[in-house]
């Protein structure tokens, strides 16, 4: 996501050369964000988006999603400083089979990339990040996110075995499940921790979301 000032120079000088033509058309493009020397713009914005409806059928607003970049920016600015290594190709295929896979076919999801307007190498570009940060968190926040036998057998009790009675279920022998609850609530933790910090980063970077026009809106 790293671009020099000269991008953002270009954009401006590129918009000057458009304003006379540009009356009553619709933003192509534009910067919606300023960290510190880098910027995020709208493209991306609706990108993200487009990949959510890819993975989970629907996408944030606009505003959730230009949070969610800007702290996928905070998380890969430290773990590029930390040199973390970035996932290899063999992991991004099976993540992307995976993708194929739930929608049937790889014809069906060609199909899909198609209609949302995404290529595969962008969906490459996604699930790469996606791995990169998601494992550099686990590897930053999992040592400290302990969780005790204590813990295990509350979430069998109080939340696992309702769950279960509820849709009918037999429950299996806690023995037989606790080593998957562990990870759970060991995700939990890790996911809990990474939001403190993100909530602890932002104010000490220079941040400035530029909102004086809404995302889509036609120029006048």
């Amino acid at each position: 996501m790293r671009r020099r000032t000269a991008i953002a120079s270009f954009l401006l000088f590129a918009a000057l050369l458009a304003r006379p033509a540009a009356r009553a058309q619709q933003v192509i493009d534009r910067i919606v964000a300023r960290i510190e020397d880098d910027i995020i713009l709208l493209s991306e914005v609706r990108e993200l988006g487009r990949y959510q409806q890819l993975v989970d059928g629907h996408s944030a607003n606009d505003d959730k999603l230009l949070g969610q970049l800007i702290d996928q920016w905070v998380v890969d600015r430290e773990a590029t400083a930390a040199h973390f290594v970035r996932p290899v190709e063999a992991d991004v295929r099976g993540e992307l089979d995976q993708l194929e896979k739930q929608l049937k076919s790889a014809e069906a999801f060609r199909a899909r990339l198609r209609e949302l307007g995404l290529s595969e190498a962008a969906v490459r570009r996604f699930i790469e990040r996606q791995l990169y940060l998601s494992r550099y968190l686990d590897y930053k926040f999992r040592p400290a996110a302990q969780v005790d036998s204590a813990a295990v057998e509350k979430y069998y009790r109080e939340e696992l075995l309702p769950q279960l009675a509820a849709r009918g279920q037999q429950a299996p022998p806690l023995g037989s499940v606790q080593d998957r609850i562990r990870e759970l609530l060991t995700q939990r933790e890790i996911s809990a921790r990474a939001a403190r910090w993100l909530d602890e980063s932002r104010p000490r970077l220079k941040i400035e979301t530029l909102t004086q026009e809404k995302p889509g809106v036609t120029s006048k």
